[in-house]
């Protein structure tokens, strides 16, 4: 195990860290407080991608050959089952000799006990690879699960409490049945400690493989859809408004994922089955996770940061809380990040910026991105989400994660001004 400094969903690494064996590294120069300035990167990527058609059939029999005897599969509800996934990973699975280990029942929001339920059943059975057969949630599940197998000490209190980030984990692989969340992509995972009311990020293995083959996710329900590919414009946003500030090469092919997830959203709301829009929104989703549009960025994600501590109290769906949370938090901070928002404005939401003041911009994109959630069915507020206790609201901005704040440090009391106008 290693001591990191951990920024959001990144890792930082300190000079006398360059050495160790993390995979995806980014080293910074800070040149003050309020700017950081790239000087170098090192980039490397843990995650083996099998992309398309049948993607399935040509990653399980080469990943499985590399793996032990005893994989368990784990995945969420019966959707797997209905749609005919689960028999086909498990068929893929018995050509190859393995034995079986079914860890069903990861819940949309995985919590720190399903964490341990899975765990305990990994060191029980001796697992030699976890499968994770399903969307963020699941894949979320076994990134912590495959860590805490491999741990004596709780992960929970080893990472908040002692700041020490797990280097050893069982191998695991992801096969993606709900894109959006990009969560074969990364180590991160967002777990619900039930106990302590906290909705968090926890660090734990990357996937040595992921299968994208959109078949996968055809049968799933337009607002899973929808809200998955809004999460996708979520991260690619969070992350194009943090530092450096200038234009970079990252926040240009971070401008093409959101046009593009912007059109193809669009297109589904023509055809849901639009297996073309589909496939495209499922690399997007994974491009906005991979790295690359974070290197040499420093993200602020604190939108994620509100829905996450939102979800702990409420349960609430991810994608949704998103929809809700970024027009009114954009409002607050657009002034701060004028130069960035009045350039996404223009170059994302297609805004002329012609007789235009970089303010005004600004706001007309701000303004944008508010219609486009209307546009495509996405809640405006906490009320038409179905939240009923307003006492919540206080709860969070008390709780949540505050960012560094690449374009503002928001005070809780702002953050509870701006939990009360998405009321």
């Amino acid at each position: 195990m290693i001591e990191m400094i951990r920024n959001y969903n990144f890792w930082v690494i300190t000079d006398e860290q360059k050495e160790t064996s993390v995979n995806l590294q980014f080293i910074y120069n800070r040149t003050s407080k309020e700017e950081i300035a790239v000087k170098d990167f090192i980039y490397s990527y843990p995650v083996k991608v099998y992309f398309g058609e049948k993607a399935a059939a040509k990653a399980l029999p080469a990943e499985l050959a590399k793996a032990g005897k005893t994989v368990m599969v784990a995945y969420g509800g019966g959707s797997v089952k209905k749609s005919g996934v689960y028999d086909e990973i498990c068929g893929y699975l018995k050509e190859a000799g393995k034995e079986i280990v079914d860890f069903s029942g990861i819940m949309p929001n995985p919590t720190y006990k399903k964490v341990q339920e899975g765990a305990a059943l990994a060191r029980e059975k001796n697992v030699d690879f976890i499968l994770a057969v399903g969307g963020g949630s699941v894949i979320d599940c076994c990134k912590i699960i495959a860590c805490q197998a491999a741990l004596d000490e709780d992960i929970w209190e080893m990472e908040f409490k002692n700041h020490i980030y797990p280097t050893e984990h069982l191998p695991m692989g992801a096969i993606v049945t709900a894109s959006g969340t990009g969560a074969e992509m990364n180590n991160g995972a967002v777990i619900t400690n039930e106990d302590t009311n906290e909705k968090a990020g926890v660090l734990g293995a990357y996937a040595s493989f992921a299968v994208l083959d959109v078949d996968y996710t055809m049968t799933l329900p337009k607002k899973q859809v929808i809200s998955g590919a809004f999460d996708t414009l979520s991260h690619s946003m969070e992350t194009y408004l943090g530092s450096p500030r200038d234009v970079n090469l990252s926040d240009e092919i971070a401008e093409a994922v959101m046009r593009n997830v912007i059109r193809n959203i669009r297109a589904l709301l023509v055809d849901l089955n639009d297996k073309e829009a589909r496939t495209e929104l499922m690399w997007a989703s994974a491009m906005a996770e991979n790295g690359i549009l974070k290197i040499g960025k420093v993200t602020d994600f604190q939108a994620h940061q509100i829905e996450h501590q939102l979800g702990a109290y409420t349960d609430c769906n991810h994608g949704q809380g998103l929809a809700v949370i970024h027009p009114v938090l954009y409002r607050h901070m657009c002034k701060d990040g004028v130069k960035q928002f009045a350039r996404m404005a223009e170059k994302v939401w297609e805004i002329p910026a012609e007789d235009k003041s970089p303010e005004q911009l600004a706001g007309e994109g701000v303004q944008a991105l508010k219609d486009f959630v209307k546009e495509i069915g996405m809640p405006s507020t906490f009320t038409e989400m179905g939240i009923t206790d307003k006492s919540v609201l206080k709860k969070v901005a008390d709780t949540c994660n505050l960012t560094a704040g690449c374009c503002k440090k928001l005070s809780r009391e702002e953050i509870l001004e701006i939990l009360e106008e998405c009321w």
